[in-house]
């Protein structure tokens, strides 16, 4: 089982309520790029989150980045004070993003995911038109590059 699949069967499982964005929709989208982590935006409610915690918790998830031993408390609480965070688990690296830039929260990019199935679970994606929208909006070199792909699919799969 890949360190995705690991992730996305812990989410599933507990039934979190997120929304897959970043590199890995763009994938799923048809776009050639790899990516190394999964990006999702969670519904933010306190049982989505107590449910998130849970899920991910015997993946001992950590603070991407951070020196080893910084005191870390993985707890609903924590994901209540802060909006985004960038973990390294055992079976990969996650964002868990509050808010995207472009896009909003799960509530404003929830009208705009579909559900498609990977390794073999249903699961939320962000549909292609506001894909390209929000890395059109981070504005970062690497989002930047993958928007003319992304546009060139959406544009092929117009004809």
């Amino acid at each position: 089982m890949t360190g995705l699949e690991r992730l996305l069967a812990a989410l599933g499982d507990a039934k979190v309520a997120f929304i897959i964005v970043g590199g890995v929709a763009a994938r799923a989208h048809g776009s050639s790029r790899l990516t190394d982590h999964l990006d999702i935006v969670p519904a933010r409610d306190k049982d989505n989150l107590a449910r998130l915690v849970a899920a991910l918790a015997p993946l001992k998830p950590y603070l991407r980045g951070a020196p080893p031993g910084l005191p870390f408390e993985w707890s609903a609480r924590t994901l209540e004070a802060g909006l985004n965070f960038t973990l390294t688990t055992t079976a990969g690296s996650i964002d868990l993003l509050g808010e995207i830039t472009g896009g909003g929260m799960y509530e404003d990019l929830a009208p705009h995911a579909l559900t498609i199935t990977l390794f073999k679970r249903e699961v939320q994606l962000l549909d292609l038109p506001w894909l390209i929208r929000v890395k059109r909006a981070a504005g970062r070199p690497r989002d930047l590059e993958v928007v003319a792909e992304l546009e060139a699919l959406r544009e092929e799969l117009e004809r």
